[in-house]
Formats: C-alpha cells, sequence, structure tokens
C-alpha cells in the first residue's frame, strides 16, 4: 500500500533550513529529470511565465520524484480551480503570484484546503493520493501542503506583515523583477532602491519568524540574500543555464 508523502521542503522551512531551489520554465519532462538529480532542495515549475499545463506537469513531477528535490507549482493566478488541479495531480507546494493583501492570502490558503478549513474539492481518486490507494489521504492532505505567496508591488509591501501573519502562510517570496517594476525601475532589479525594499522585507519577515524567499542569477546577489536572511532561494532557471551555455559554446567556436 503507498505510503502518505512527507512534504519535505515545509519541514525544512519551519525548521530554519536554507533551501537551494532552481526555476523550471522549459516544460519538459527531460528537462526535470535533469535538473531534479543536480542536489537542489526545491524545483519550481512554472505556470505563470510558461506555456505548461496540467498534462505536462503531471510528466515532470514523475520525472522531478527520483531526484532530491521537492516540487514546486507557481499557478497562473490565485484561483482556485487552478490550485485544485495542480494539487490533485500530486503538487503539496504551491507559489502563489501578486497576492496584494491579506485577504487575497487568505483566498489562497482556503484553495488549498479540503473543508472545513478551505474549498479545495474532493476527488477520491487523483494522482495525489496515488489514485485512492493511500490510507487516509483525504484526512492527512491539509497537514502537508505548503502555501508561499508573492509580494512584488509597492502596494504589497505595505500589507507585508498583515500577509505574513495569515494563518497556513507558510513563506513569503519577494518578486525582485516586478517588485522593481512596480518600484519605477523596470528591468533594474539591482538598482539601490528595489536592493534596499528587498533587505527591508527580510528583516521584516524574520522579525515576524516567517521564512521568506527570492529569485536570482547574479551569484553576488545571492550570496548577499543568503546572508540578509532569505531561507528560499532560487539561485538560477533551466532557461538561463541552457541560454548561457549555449551562447558560450557558441562563441567559442564561431568567427
Amino acid at each position: 500500500m503507498p505510503e502518505f508523502q512527507i512534504n519535505a521542503f515545509k519541514h525544512a522551512l519551519a525548521a530554519g533550513k536554507l533551501q537551494i531551489g532552481l526555476w523550471s520554465s522549459l516544460c519538459s519532462n527531460i528537462a526535470a529529470e535533469i535538473v531534479g538529480d543536480s542536489g537542489f532542495d526545491w524545483i519550481l515549475l512554472d505556470t505563470e511565465h510558461s506555456p505548461n499545463e496540467i498534462p505536462g506537469l503531471v510528466e515532470q513531477l514523475q520525472a522531478l520524484q527520483r531526484g532530491t528535490a521537492t516540487p514546486i507549482i507557481r499557478p497562473a493566478w490565485n484561483d482556485a480551480v487552478l490550485v485544485k488541479r495542480a494539487l490533485d495531480i500530486g503538487a503539496q507546494t504551491l507559489l502563489f503570484p501578486y497576492v496584494q493583501n491579506a485577504e487575497e492570502a487568505k483566498r489562497a490558503v482556503a484553495s488549498t484546503r479540503y473543508p472545513p478549513q478551505g474549498i479545495r474539492g474532493v476527488s477520491v481518486a487523483a494522482r495525489a493520493s496515488r489514485y485512492g490507494r493511500v490510507p487516509g489521504y483525504l484526512g492527512k492532505a491539509n497537514d502537508e501542503i505548503c502555501v508561499l505567496v508573492q509580494v512584488e508591488t509597492r502596494e504589497a509591501m505595505k500589507e507585508l506583515e498583515a500577509i505574513a501573519k495569515v494563518p497556513g502562510v507558510d513563506g513569503v517570496f519577494i518578486g525582485p523583477s516586478d517588485l522593481a517594476a512596480s518600484l519605477g525601475r523596470l528591468g533594474n532589479p539591482a538598482h539601490p532602491e528595489v536592493q534596499e525594499a528587498i533587505h527591508d522585507a527580510v528583516k521584516r519577515l524574520k522579525a515576524l519568524g516567517k521564512p521568506a524567499g527570492i529569485l536570482t542569477g547574479n551569484e553576488e546577489e545571492i550570496r548577499r540574500y543568503i546572508d540578509w536572511g532569505y531561507l528560499f532561494v532560487a539561485v538560477g532557471s533551466d532557461v538561463g543555464l541552457l541560454a548561457k551555455a549555449a551562447d558560450t559554446l557558441g562563441k567559442k567556436f564561431k568567427t
């Protein structure tokens, strides 16, 4: 009989352990299998800015099963239907984009919980329960779901504490690119004003005991964010790795 799956990422965050991850936007089960064995703690499968759909996500989750990384899915929006589908195919950790206030954070949490704690629809034979074979899945599922919310605008930063305090929010991810745009620094997250906001956010979250997350492909920024106290850090993306390596190889042999 299949055993209920414990969410390693959620428990590591709760224990204050640094979790290093990678963004995956290639929408490929082969790519997911390759990076899943690279030693990362988590791999994010993106659907907000990638042409990822449920059938492809199922294949990517299957590919990640044998690796070291916990899969995280970012729904395209804070929408209960999208969330239900991601959870039913086996995701236990979701990253919700563009959460602006506590009410939106509460809606995100509710969409991941079965009643009476939330509004998640019930399927008795979904992939998440190994097609109905996991004993007691419906009674255990809520406890292992991990909810991460993205704070990525000037307005949301004003509501940071209220968002982070919502019961069921396990971590807050600061979106550097959208935050930069919101601060009038489109395409320049390295600008001192944006960096100051990123630093301020992690200080405020640490004061609440709430894990903070972020993404960057810049090694200097990665080390600085970790030093500041960011606890779940994406250190690059599969698209970036492929493009950089391909560009370097092409230039090496082209005159």
